[in-house]
């Protein structure tokens, strides 16, 4: 029954962030706002809705470190498993604003969680990222923003275009109302849900709640990235699912993380300095990837790599 409700909980959130995102963008519309203004704001942070609740309600509840941990899981499933498997059904094609811009930021999120969070083991104290390195963090997030503004509409591609439109699907004003509330409702809900029996089978396993959530919670909120990204990829537009990927990852450090800590200081817990290390790892691998062996291009052996590395990460957790 537990691993039920919490499967429950995962739908709701799952449903809630579709719902919002379509309502949001409807309404969007309405008022005159582009399509691209709409993909790089509504469409790009509904994707990682389902993070942001779970974190947010784990950082209200003083479970910070199953914030983190939430973060942290989902961006090395985002990274290693998920490109790995868009890769092995269509080899991502990389696109030059996506080495300019995209990659770069997506490490420079990593590092800079790996430094905040490290910096205080460095000095010998608990680990702990502070509401300034929050509020840093929100920082670079509008940096990202802006330059992302500038670059993208100066080289917008096609396949960007594409996938930054929102629903053509007309709806009355008052029914796209009800899609937001009840996407806000469905996300809240199922967040609460979700996290509250996630936690539950945790202690029923013996295991940490960081663990779970670097492992369980964070596959589970991934689930709109890997569903874009695998439909992508069957659709051929696997540079799609590389921006879709890296943008959540940026999204997940500089927004969701910057926020939870200006809400309140988040101890790292049970999430201990190699973790943050790997994610830097995994972020710099998905760089170097970029500029090596077929230039430009992320292969299916490349991706069965990444996938192998992920499933390497969560047995090591398993047996620590």
């Amino acid at each position: 029954m537990t691993i039920v409700l919490m499967l429950v909980g995962l739908a709701l959130l799952l449903v809630g962030a579709n719902y919002l995102t379509e309502g949001s963008s409807a309404i969007a519309k309405r008022f005159g706002i582009s399509e691209f203004v709409i993909g790089l704001t509504i469409v790009a942070i509904g994707t990682s809705a389902p993070e942001f609740v779970v974190s947010l309600i784990s950082t209200f509840n003083g479970s910070t470190d199953v914030a983190i941990g939430n973060i942290l899981g989902s961006n090395l499933f985002n990274a290693l498993m998920i490109l790995g498997v868009t890769a092995l059904i269509q080899p991502i094609r990389i696109e030059r604003n996506t080495l300019s811009r995209d990659i770069p930021f997506g490490l420079l999120a990593a590092v800079v969680l790996a430094i905040c969070g490290l910096d205080a083991w460095l000095n010998g104290d608990a680990g702990v990222i502070t509401r300034s390195e929050g509020l840093l963090m929100l920082c670079f997030l509008v940096v990202f923003m802006v330059y992302s503004f500038i670059t993208a509409k100066r080289d917008e591609t096609p396949d960007e275009a594409q996938a930054i439109e929102t629903p053509t699907k007309k709806h009355p004003i008052w029914l796209e109302i009800i899609m937001i509330i009840g996407g806000l409702a469905g996300l809240i809900y199922g967040g609460e849900l979700f996290l509250k029996y996630a936690v539950i089978f945790a202690r029923d396993m013996g295991m940490p709640e960081a663990v779970i959530a670097v492992t369980l919670m964070a596959g589970g909120t991934s689930m709109p990235e890997l569903i874009t990204c695998v439909i992508a990829a069957v659709k051929k537009k696997g540079q799609l699912a590389l921006g879709n990927v890296i943008g959540s990852n940026i999204s997940n450090v500089f927004l969701i993380l910057g926020t939870c800590a200006t809400v309140s200081p988040l101890q790292l817990g049970n999430i201990l300095p190699i973790d943050l290390v790997i994610l830097s790892a995994a972020s710099l691998l998905v760089a170097i990837t970029a500029f090596t062996f077929r230039r430009n291009e992320l292969d299916r052996a490349e991706g069965a790599i990444f996938m192998i590395l992920y499933i390497a990460y969560v047995v090591y957790l398993l047996m620590r």
